[in-house]
């Protein structure tokens, strides 16, 4: 459309959509602009270059609008929303832009938000009590301020949350336990790049539906919950759900004239979540129902890594590293097929690298390096395949691809227990049944000798002739070798 707002649309003014996202639009926003909207439902100004301001704002929309202004220049304050024009409001993004200031404490009139997005902004202060009267929000994306304090525990009267990022903020304090008490529908909880402290709640393995569980970058301490089986969604693998869809907003039937009416079927939107993968930074929308991850890394988690977290078969992302954990590996690593990434590094963890993780056939990214791991690196190609960097900072760590050659030892050793966790036979209740066993034959037949004299007798008389069969046997052939001597 070129750099400024085409003046044709002053014209119009029965616009109920409105669409001119990604136009190359960079002007500032008309004056003009909202009062001839105040019908409209659904307007997207997304990825152009627009500034300007609506802090003035006061008219009321008719129905309830969606209004997608992400990636411009906007200077948003944040006070319109105290105003009658905000009442109607189901949908707001306001994210990327330049929105300053505290979210005013008077949300208590937005009964129909559905989602609310004002990441990657320079909000400030704490966030307001009366995000609780919120009741039909689903989507609230606060990441990439400047909020202090702690999550207001209001929070927990809105139950239809689906989604919760406030990443990359300054919030504090401990995690709330009513974050899996009252928000059981949470498919995403991003509290990454905080200061959140004390310990991990067993209550966030009510949290069924869980798909990102991301509490990265923060001051926790404590162990990980042995609960985290509970979570059964990530549980489960794949998703017959590829994205994560909200009904938006549904507009009644309007008349238009006296013979012609207006009707628009439910609006449907999809959540995107921007997560680190591999190291970077992607942005999930189409396929984020396949995202199952657990990220409690840059922590200060203690105790070993719980066995239970291997019920998690649904897991494509495991990353617990830059923590202090202690304890092994847990032998059933294996078992989670589907994981693509898996961090355990810099943590103090020891003894052997199990070999059932050669059998994860999917991974992509795995990195053991600054523990204390010991011995050969099991034989497979999946294994081998990585850098050597994978495997730093393990002095006591030998094989393909280290340079260290492992001791026959260590190899013999790597193939025996390589065995035992393919086919689990040579174990105690193996041993236990073999003297059993043993004992049972030895008495069984020493006992029918002893009370039975006609067995006894036979025994005995085949013993002897086979005794006599021998030393006869055995005449003979030294006769024969003496003779052929002597010849």
């Amino acid at each position: 459309m070129g750099q400024h707002f085409p003046k044709w649309l002053q014209t119009q003014k029965q616009i109920k959509y409105l669409d001119i996202s990604n136009a190359g639009i960079s002007d500032i926003l008309p004056s003009w602009f909202w009062s001839l909207y105040r019908n409209v439902e659904f307007m997207n100004l997304t990825g152009n270059q627009i500034r300007g301001s609506f802090a003035n704002l006061t008219l009321e929309f008719s129905y309830s609008p969606e209004l997608h202004l992400s990636s411009n220049k906007l200077e948003v304050q944040l006070l319109f929303l105290c105003s009658s024009a905000a009442i109607g409001l189901s949908f707001l993004d306001l994210s990327s832009n330049n929105v300053s200031g505290e979210v005013p404490d008077c949300l208590t009139h937005l009964e129909n938000l559905v989602m609310l997005d004002l990441s990657y902004n320079a909000l400030s202060g704490k966030i307001p009590t009366t995000i609780g009267s919120l009741f039909q929000i689903e989507t609230l994306k606060l990441r990439s301020n400047r909020f202090l304090g702690q999550l207001p525990s209001s929070l927990k009267n809105c139950t239809s949350l689906v989604l919760i990022d406030v990443g990359d903020n300054k919030l504090s304090g401990p995690i709330a336990k009513w974050l899996g008490v009252g928000l059981k529908n949470l498919v995403i909880l991003m509290l990454s790049s905080n200061h959140f402290n004390g310990s991990l709640p067993a209550q966030i393995c009510h949290l069924t539906d869980i798909h990102i569980l991301d509490f990265s970058m923060n001051n926790i301490s404590g162990s990980i919950p042995k609960c985290l089986n509970n979570l059964t969604t990530l549980a489960q693998k794949g998703n017959p759900s590829l994205g994560i869809e909200h009904p938006a907003a549904v507009a009644a039937a309007a008349p238009l004239s006296s013979d012609i009416f207006y009707t628009i079927d439910e609006i449907q939107y999809e959540d995107n979540a921007t997560i680190i993968w591999k190291g970077r930074m992607y942005s999930y929308k189409n396929t984020l129902g396949l995202v199952k991850i657990i990220d409690l890394s840059s922590n200060r988690l203690t105790g070993e890594i719980p066995s239970e977290i291997t019920h998690l078969v649904g897991l494509v992302s495991l990353n617990l590293s830059r923590n202090q954990l202690t304890g092994q590996i847990t032998s059933e690593i294996g078992n989670l097929q589907s994981l693509d990434v898996l961090d355990l590094s810099r943590n103090q963890i020891e003894g052997r690298i199990p070999t059932s993780l050669a059998r994860i056939d999917r991974l992509g990214l795995l990195d053991l390096s600054f523990n204390n791991l010991s011995g050969g690196i099991p034989i497979g190609t999946q294994l081998q395949s990585f850098d050597p960097s994978v495997y730093a900072g393990n002095p006591q760590l030998c094989g393909a691809p280290l340079k260290k050659m492992c001791a026959a030892q260590h190899v013999q050793t790597d193939l025996s227990n390589q065995e035992d966790d393919k086919d689990e036979l040579i174990t105690l209740g193996f041993y236990i049944s073999m003297g059993v066993g043993f004992a049972a034959g030895f008495w069984g037949v020493c006992c029918t000798l002893i009370f039975k004299r006609s067995w006894r007798y036979a025994y005995f008389k085949f013993l002897n002739g086979l005794n006599d069969w021998l030393y006869v046997r055995v005449a003979l052939i030294k006769r024969q070798l003496k003779d052929m001597l002597n010849r």
